[in-house]
């Protein structure tokens, strides 16, 4: 009888979980192969890897062993992802659950190669939060998390505008300055914005709107941030244009603002951190903070009920505590708070393209984001990405402009009945 090899011992048993054969190839610790040989290849450097797989199953346990470098990928990690998701959505792959049956031969498995053990400490990069969900110590921990990661790193992943949200590529290239000025261009406009108006930035970033709007538009404005490190980077930004007269930055929350309504309020890619219990109040924070007749624009990711958070990886290493709905809900929480929804833009293929120029410039910056973040930090990120960019390609998570207005009390909005940009 052939001897079995660890690869081939391995492969079986993932099979047997998986209702079908491996979609990718398996090369273990002792050199042994199994799978496909025309598809990416999971590396098992060292048995710790399958001890994080034991005590985890499924992505959070990928994610670790990935992470630490006990799992790598040999070829294009986007295709691995897209082989899995595809039998995945034919029905060929059952979810992958171990029952007693199961539990009982992995551990036998795991005793005849020598990978038993108690549980891996899980990598420095896992979250760790503690308070009450969504309260704002939390929260305030929660987007330092992510965003407090360091202005050096983002400056070497983001484009010259530092705007780390969804671009819009109006043309055929795929040139990302070009495509996140002609964003922040596109809202400038659905907003009306004009010189002498007052401008609010709900989660201002590294302040790509404010520049842009102050400079282009001649507004005056404030953003918010709970970051530190974007608080600090925009106040450089400010200095530098010499806006520093017409633009403010604080670090506030949105529960904190206070009641002084503006012409227009933007709010780019925040409202996923705001959680579905407080969406109402944020909506109705939107509402007061804008004049009747003043416009409300939204960008934010959308989701349906599986998964809100992202999934365990998202949630554990990138960003805690996020929620996202499908859009739909998002738009009765704005109309609950009293606002009109004029339009709503889908720009989900542009988040394809967006995120895919993030992947290929931390590539390109390997070395430099290693030295910023360690090579654990940068696996987290080359995962986040190929992740992110395969999930809106294949409609898993979604990216809307939402315009509202808050009407007149006689039921007049200001806008136009047809598009003006």
């Amino acid at each position: 009888m052939p001897h079995t090899t660890t690869a081939q011992s391995l492969a079986s048993f993932a099979a047997k979980l998986l209702g079908g054969p491996l979609p990718v190839g398996l090369q273990t610790w002792d050199g042994s192969r199994a799978g496909p040989k025309n598809a990416p290849t999971l590396v098992l450097r060292h048995r710790r890897a399958l001890r994080r797989l034991l005590y985890a199953p499924g992505e959070l346990g990928l994610a670790r062993a990935y992470v630490t470098g006990d799992l790598d990928v040999e070829g294009d990690l986007a295709d691995g992802f897209r082989r899995i998701w595809a039998l995945t959505r034919a029905g060929e792959l059952n979810r992958v659950e171990l029952g007693p049956r199961e539990w009982a031969e992995a551990v036998r498995l795991a005793a005849r190669l020598g990978v038993a053990g108690l549980p891996p400490k899980p990598p420095a990069e896992e979250v760790r939060l503690s308070g009450k969900l969504h309260s704002l110590l939390r929260d305030r921990s929660a987007i330092a998390h992510h965003y407090d990661l360091g202005n050096a790193f983002y400056q070497l992943l983001l484009d010259g505008s530092m705007a780390y949200s969804c671009a819009y590529f109006t043309s055929g290239s795929r040139n990302l300055d070009q495509a996140q000025h002609d964003k922040l261009e596109l809202i400038c406009r659905k907003l009306g914005l004009r010189p002498g108006m007052r401008l609010l930035d709900v989660g201002c970033g590294w302040g790509s709107l404010l520049v842009h709007a102050a400079k282009h538009h001649g507004v005056e404005a404030v953003g918010i941030t709970l970051s530190a490190e974007q608080r600090q980077h925009v106040r450089g930004r400010l200095a530098q244009h010499d806006l520093e007269d017409r633009v403010e930055v604080r670090r506030q929350d949105y529960r904190e603002l206070p009641d002084a309504p503006f012409d227009a309020v933007a709010s780019i890619e925040m409202g996923e951190h705001v959680g579905e219990a407080n969406y109402p109040a944020y909506a109705a924070t939107l509402h007061r903070m804008v004049k009747p007749g003043g416009r409300v624009l939204l960008q934010q990711m959308s989701r349906g009920n599986a998964a809100p958070g992202g999934g365990a990886f998202i949630e554990r290493y990138i960003a805690p505590d996020m929620t996202m709905r499908p859009v739909g809900r998002t738009i009765g929480h704005l109309e609950t708070a009293g606002l009109e929804v004029r339009d709503v833009h889908a720009l989900r293929e542009h988040y394809v393209w967006t995120v895919r120029a993030w992947a290929a410039t931390l590539e390109q910056n390997w070395a430099d984001v290693v030295a910023l973040i360690g090579e654990p930090g940068a696996r987290v990120w080359r995962l986040y990405l190929v992740g992110g960019a395969l999930a809106f390609e294949e409609n898993r998570m979604g990216v809307d402009q939402i315009l509202a207005v808050r009407p007149h009390a006689n039921g007049t909005s200001g806008l136009p009945a047809t598009r003006e940009w």
